[in-house]
């Protein structure tokens, strides 16, 4: 065998990654979102959807000019990683190096800290850790790292159903509109909705939630879960809940399905909504 050759990155610059990535993440909206925001609101056919839709599109397009929050809500922050088998990460630990990017980001951009130490025992940590990291060993040298702020309105009306083996794309479809009309106005429409298909339990959910980081113009690379993505978008729409819950055309501008192989016996599915404000930002070091 020849040499292994690892590449130094340190945790200092992790932990500078994540600080501007958690900044850029609160106050800029993912560019294909933005398009699909503007898009829906020249489209949108109800007065009161329209005038909600120019609000969104002028709200984001300021938070990107003055550096504001996109939403006071700025998220519990989810951490995605993927680092290289060939990086050797130096000066302390990874998930040490996130926390303190999360830390940094929250205090020095000024951002609402919405995180509790203990789901019953609700005292605020301050600074918004810790953050809820997935990390995969891939090929290569460098580290991706993704950071998507999740907020609770949206969050709070994530699904989950066991189906059978035997229920098919109709069923899954009738979960996730259920889901969505259930919702109604809470999540902040138009939505992005990620669903997560296979696996088990645990990974159906995290299926979803990377979904809402696909980048909200792309369809599945699969030419049968593309058309899904399209006929339970128009399913949504056809709902009528529209944008803010003032009904119109455009109850969600995205869906996007990820999945994974399953047991025979089984198919987990789970529904993450997403917020118009849907965020997200990336970079490799």
């Amino acid at each position: 065998m020849g040499a292994v050759f690892l590449r130094d990155i340190s945790c200092g610059e992790i932990t500078a990654a994540v600080e501007r990535l958690c900044v850029t993440a609160a106050t800029v909206l993912p560019p294909a979102l933005g398009i699909l925001l503007e898009c829906a609101w020249e489209a949108e056919s109800s007065p009161a959807g329209a005038s909600a839709l120019g609000d969104v599109v002028a709200n984001f397009k300021y938070a990107a000019e003055s550096g504001l929050p996109i939403c006071q809500d700025t998220g519990m922050a989810v951490v995605f990683a993927d680092i290289g088998q060939d990086v050797h990460i130096t000066g302390g630990l990874f998930e040490d190096a996130v926390n303190e990017g999360v830390r940094r980001g929250y205090r020095n951009g000024l951002l609402r800290s919405s995180v509790v130490g203990d789901p019953l025992r609700r005292e605020n940590t301050g600074d918004n850790t810790p953050a809820v990291l997935h990390v995969r060993v891939v090929g290569g040298g460098h580290i991706a790292l993704s950071v998507a702020p999740k907020g609770f309105g949206s969050e709070n009306m994530s699904a989950m159903r066991m189906f059978l083996p035997t229920d098919g794309l109709d069923d899954v479809e009738d979960f996730v509109i259920g889901t969505v009309r259930a919702a109604g106005a809470n999540p902040c429409p138009p939505t992005v909705v990620g669903i997560g298909l296979g696996g088990t339990v645990e990974m159906a959910a995290l299926l979803a939630k990377r979904a809402l980081s696909r980048p909200a113009d792309r369809r599945s690379a699969d030419t049968y879960y593309a058309y899904a993505e399209r006929k339970i978008l128009r399913r949504i729409n056809a709902l009528g809940i529209g944008p803010q819950g003032f009904g119109g055309d455009f109850t969600s501008v995205a869906v996007n399905i990820e999945t994974y192989p399953t047991h025979i016996a089984g198919l987990p599915c789970v529904v993450n909504i997403g917020c118009h404000a849907t965020r997200h930002a990336a970079c490799t070091i």
